[in-house]
């Protein structure tokens, strides 16, 4: 392994732009652009590990202007097979309060517009995307949140809407009443490009808020999810150097199985 390479690659969201000591930073180009901000490679429980904070490290890019395939793409090219996305999530329901951490097994796709597939031709495939989250992965991000002594809900509907403003009341009313637990704007197309480089994505959702549909007031505001956010911080970390510690040298998955032949 040299020292331009990684085994586990961290995405960080709205809160967490930094994350590695005496870190190597690497400024890569993709034949999609460059990645939202160089990344950094260094060393979590003697692991090789790459960190890319997904909105830039001054928070630049809006959810619906990160380059995610560039960011996925850069990833790749470290040979890397295993990526920890990190995401602030709104609840769409009281029973899970903010500071919850939420491990989702399903996705629904609200964004239009995005950039969300490296299939334009002249090649075409389709990914297969039914379980978008690995099990095998999850159940070890669940592992290590118990280590810490959080316990993380297991499982539920992350849906992705297109921001960069927060849900309107009935709109959020209208996610909860499909069953869907959490929202955020930022996993698809990032879970679905992972999917298509057979890279196996484990999701850790800190909920930040109470959607604007589930409780009266004024609704969501930026300073409250930042907020909320740091407070959690630590706790967070300390869930992700467990579960960096937990995952195995080669994913046992078969994520790498799911990739469209024609990539």
């Amino acid at each position: 392994m040299t020292s331009q390479s990684a085994e586990i690659a961290v995405i960080g969201g709205s809160g967490l732009y930094a994350l590695l000591d005496k870190a190597e930073e690497i400024h890569p180009d993709t034949p999609y652009g460059k990645p939202s901000d160089p990344l950094t490679i260094g060393s979590i429980c003697n692991r090789r590990v790459a960190f890319l904070p997904r909105h830039g490290r001054k928070h630049q890019f809006a959810p619906h202007c990160v380059n995610y395939r560039a960011n996925l793409w850069a990833i790749k090219e470290l040979g890397i097979s295993q990526v920890v996305g990190i995401g602030a999530v709104g609840s769409l329901t009281a029973d899970i309060p903010p500071g919850s951490l939420v491990v989702p097994d399903q996705l629904v796709d609200r964004t239009n517009g995005r950039d969300q597939t490296y299939f334009e031709g002249p090649n075409v495939a389709h990914a297969p995307f039914a379980d978008p989250y690995c099990s095998d992965s999850r159940h070890t991000a669940l592992e290590a949140a118990e280590r810490c002594d959080w316990r993380a809900v297991d499982g539920g509907t992350q849906v992705v809407i297109q921001g960069p403003r927060f849900s309107t009341r009935a709109e959020s009313r209208w996610y909860a009443d499909q069953g869907w637990s959490i929202v955020g704007m930022t996993a698809h197309p990032e879970v679905v490009l992972a999917r298509e480089l057979g890279l196996c994505y484990i999701p850790l959702c800190l909920v930040t808020d109470l959607d604007a549909g589930v409780e009266a007031g004024e609704g969501v505001t930026q300073e409250e999810v930042m907020d909320a956010f740091a407070r959690n911080l630590k706790r967070l970390t300390g869930v992700l150097h467990e579960l960096i510690g937990l995952l195995p040298p080669q994913p046992n998955c078969t994520c790498s199985d799911l990739r469209p032949a024609a990539l």
